[in-house]
């Protein structure tokens, strides 16, 4: 007789074994038919689910977050259902769940054309409207591998017999067709009305560029049809904000096939890339911390030393000369190490902040790199902290003030906060990576923020802090973090002496706010669409003449705004005045300023924004007073 508790708290009682769907039916009938999964003493399970004892049990429906991943998840068996139906020959591999939508790899005979995908989405609404039940198996592993040998599913066989062979395989089925899968699953296809196939990609079968490349469709699956509009408007807006298009149209940078994963940075896009860089740099020294420099290329002995070797070597990019085999840094933190331990450092030194715009390089796969926001090659706004452990407290929680106000100068108001884990790869004791992550928490807690765990994801040598912001589209990007290390300063003999006399290791504390610069800059050229505010615009105002006789006037408007500190230019080419203004509308410049007789007669000038508007006509110290005021409310405010 199983007692059920509800979310509610309230409790029912069942004479007998009952299904999660029975359990949803006593509560409403309204219940029952949204029902797409159960979530039992914390486990999500199918409304199918027979709970024979006591248990806290919650019906998920597509109001839940879990409940929208299971409709995601059966879209993507829907998808495998509709691939196998139209092209018999195709076979399937894994089809996860990713963030926004879901994909499947399958092997076919040919590519996958744009008339494939329409015809296999309209299948995938037709095995929809058949309500089909889904439904769970489980078979014996090499019966399972048996099944699908005999189905011609080699990759499903594959997969099944690296599964030990005492486990129990579970299916998943659906009409005629079944895969592979733990489940959840919606109960029936009739569920899944809201989804989208997207594209054709390839991927190498297990990730590996050694073996065959597989097809992946990926698609998009919701639980209500505005939610899908609105992403897919976001989509739309994200292809017209591609920091590769814009930095073509803005002339910023280029990336090129002899330079895989490496930015070429023009004029303008250099001129952005030091407002941010000088920002950071005066933010280094308003809050302690000390530039540094250390060198590219460092000794494979000291990369092992530190355990990089070991847990990093296939990320990283080697070289040789006179029989020593060198790293080509990936990060900054070993030379930091090394510069702490020339001299003797004393307690009273900490906590000692060292700060380096350093450049890095990492081994990135060729399929994986994107514009600049994945390259081989880029700098960190780099800090690591020598710290006590009872330093550690104030440090984090003053970083994350820190960071908060940079990233409000740079325009994101929204911070996502996640502690990561020690990895199941690592370095150092448990007793050390308990007291970090514990830090760590504290740390935010203290700094009155909400967070959540993501379990195993820490770096080797240490758990950290990721603090992830909201673009102008809504979009989460991890870009700052701090890192708690107990490990590596000892392994490179840091030390300080402490008040007691004794020789004591520092604590660690990795530290960066953008992270790469490349990436970062990639995020604020789509956050802003290119329109950046005044701080940040590459070129601030363009003085414009209308005809000859104001070449000499605007030539020096324009010198009197550079020599007040702003990138001004003038344009005095012989094009009628509406051409030139609609040329800089689309280089998205803040300022233009016109200037003819009128204008020069009365030492002014006549002022247009970036959005169209006329400001009429004003002296150039008052405009001036203007651009300063709008810089510093932008950096200040």
């Amino acid at each position: 007789m199983p007692n059920i508790r509800l979310p509610d708290g309230s409790t029912k009682s069942f004479p007998n074994p009952v299904t999660v769907a029975e359990i949803a039916q006593s509560i409403g009938a309204g219940l029952a038919r949204a029902a797409l999964a159960g979530r039992v003493n914390s486990k999500l399970v199918d409304t199918g689910f027979r709970v024979d004892s006591d248990a806290d049990v919650a019906i998920i429906t597509e109001r839940d977050a879990e409940g929208v991943e299971i409709l995601r998840h059966s879209t993507a068996h829907l998808l495998a259902h509709a691939v196998k139906e139209l092209f018999p020959d195709a076979q399937v591999t894994i089809g996860p769940v990713i963030e926004n939508g879901f994909y499947y790899d399958f092997s076919y005979k040919r590519p996958f054309t744009p008339e494939d995908l329409a015809a296999i989405e309209k299948r995938m609404v037709e095995i929809a409207k058949r309500d089909l039940p889904v439904q769970r198996k489980v078979m014996p592993r090499d019966e399972a591998v048996e099944f699908f040998r005999k189905q011609g599913e080699s990759y499903k066989a594959e997969i099944i017999a690296s599964i030990p062979e005492k486990e129990d395989i579970s299916l998943y089925g659906q009409g005629n067709w079944i895969d592979l899968c733990r489940g959840p699953h919606v109960p029936s296809t009739g569920k899944l009305k809201v989804f989208k196939l997207m594209r054709v990609a390839g991927a190498y079968w297990r990730g590996d560029s050694r073996n065959e490349m597989l097809q992946r469709i990926y698609g998009t699956a919701w639980a209500k049809k505005e939610d899908q509009d609105a992403y897919l408007k976001m989509l739309e807006e994200a292809e017209k904000r591609d920091h590769r298009r814009l930095g073509t149209q803005l002339d910023l940078f280029h990336m090129q096939e002899e330079a895989p994963g490496l930015a070429f940075w023009h004029p303008k896009g250099w001129v952005l890339w030091q407002a941010v860089e000088q920002y950071m740099r005066r933010v280094y020294r308003e809050n302690g911390y000390r530039e540094v420099r250390g060198p590219q290329i460092l000794d494979r002995s000291l990369w092992e030393r530190t355990g990089h070797w070991e847990n990093f070597k296939d990320n990283m990019f080697t070289t040789a000369s006179e029989n020593r085999e060198y790293a080509i840094k990936p990060m900054n933190c070993p030379g930091h190490i090394l510069i702490f331990n020339k001299g003797v450092r004393s307690y009273r030194e900490l906590p000692l902040r060292y700060g380096e715009f350093g450049s890095c390089h990492r081994n990135e796969p060729s399929g994986a790199l994107h514009g600049l926001m994945r390259v081989r090659g880029f700098v960190q706004d780099d800090g690591h902290i020598f710290c006590t452990e009872d330093q550690i407290l104030p440090e984090c929680v003053a970083f994350t003030e820190l960071l908060q106000k940079v990233y409000r100068d740079f325009g994101f108001t929204e911070v996502i906060y996640r502690v990561a884990t020690r990895p199941a790869k690592r370095i150092g004791a448990d007793e050390l990576w308990d007291k970090a992550e514990s830090a760590l928490k504290q740390a935010l807690e203290k700094s009155g923020v909400r967070y959540t765990l993501s379990p195993g994801e820490g770096a080797f040598y240490g758990p950290k802090v990721e603090y992830s912001l909201k673009d102008g589209l809504g979009r989460v990007w991890q870009c700052g973090t701090i890192q708690v290390d107990f490990s590596m300063p000892g392994r490179l003999g840091a030390e300080y002496v402490a008040e007691d006399n004794s020789r004591r290791t520092p604590v660690m504390l990795h530290r960066a706010i953008v992270g790469s610069m490349e990436r970062f800059i990639g995020i604020l050229i789509e956050h802003y669409a290119g329109a950046f505010p005044l701080w940040l615009a590459p070129e601030q105002v363009v003085v414009l003449n209308i005809t000859e006789r104001q070449a000499s006037y605007a030539n020096d408007v324009k010198e009197a705004l550079v020599k007040s500190g702003f990138r001004a230019f003038a344009d005095l080419r012989n094009e009628k005045i509406s051409y030139k203004i609609r040329e800089h509308s689309l280089q998205k410049l803040p300022y233009q300023l016109v200037v003819g007789d009128k204008e020069m007669q009365a030492e002014t000038v006549a002022v247009r924004t970036r959005s169209g508007e006329d400001l009429g006509a004003m002296s150039l110290e008052a405009f001036t007073a203007r651009l300063r005021n709008e810089a510093n409310a932008q950096v200040h405010g």
